[in-house]
């Protein structure tokens, strides 16, 4: 292999490294978006929401500059092997995080929606804290797992999604009951879709988690039903 080949392989390594370090600081985006999203829903703060609605242009901006990268990358070189599974990967990943901030978007959206002084229920409030929690842990962890091409860390997010749907539920259980009062009942429905956006959010991760497992193994399979596994 000549010197000037060994160059051109090199600075081929160091774009896609570039690639994989854009499209995974996606995640810390969505993670912001998560936390200023839940923060406007708590303390009913319209500008704070529309911040965040303005600000997922920025995560559209990121799944488009990335898109294009690795069209470009295709173009110009010929991705085999381990190579090509990231570079397949790469694209599943950067669209999950598009879409995980689309629900952080509706999220904060239903913050008007409520006027500014809305009824409220400390236990529907507190169950939504700790499924925002639970979700914020997943992208993080989704985000790590892919990095470190960490498969036992990616297969846990199973775990933690089971968790998430658990509070999804019980929310639901709780705005059924919770009560006849016309506006209170509103509330209740919003949070309902809250919950809802936090759930998407949380299956996103999991499916980052399927494309971990796919750049680890080379099969792609979906972790709620590992017995149909299958070659990608």
């Amino acid at each position: 292999m000549t010197v000037h080949m060994v160059q051109m392989r090199q600075e081929y390594r160091d774009q896609l490294g570039q690639i994989e370090r854009q499209t995974l600081e996606g995640l810390d985006m969505v993670v912001a978006a998560v936390d200023r999203a839940l923060e406007a829903l708590m303390t009913h703060d319209d500008e704070l929401a529309s911040i965040v609605v303005a600000d997922d242009d920025r995560i559209d901006g990121r799944y488009l500059e990335t898109h294009q990268a690795i069209l470009s990358l295709l173009a110009l070189q010929a991705p085999v092997a381990g190579d090509l599974r990231v570079v397949a990967s790469l694209l599943h990943v950067i669209r999950h995080i598009e879409r995980m901030g689309d629900q952080c978007v509706t999220i904060a959206k239903l913050v008007p929606l409520d006027g500014e002084e809305p009824p409220s229920d400390r236990q529907l409030l507190d169950l939504i804290g700790r499924m925002g929690a639970c979700v914020r842990g997943q992208t993080l962890q989704a985000k790590r797992a892919f990095g470190a091409r960490d498969l036992p860390l990616a297969e846990e997010l199973v775990t933690l999604d089971r968790e998430v749907n658990a509070l999804n539920r019980a929310i639901f259980a709780r705005a059924v009951e919770i009560g006849d009062d016309p506006e209170l009942r509103e509330w209740a429905m919003h949070m309902t879709l809250v919950a809802r956006c936090l759930e998407r959010i949380g299956d996103n991760a999991v499916d980052i988690g399927e494309q971990t497992a796919f750049v680890v193994t080379g099969l792609f399979r979906e972790f709620s039903d590992a017995s149909h596994a299958r070659a990608e």
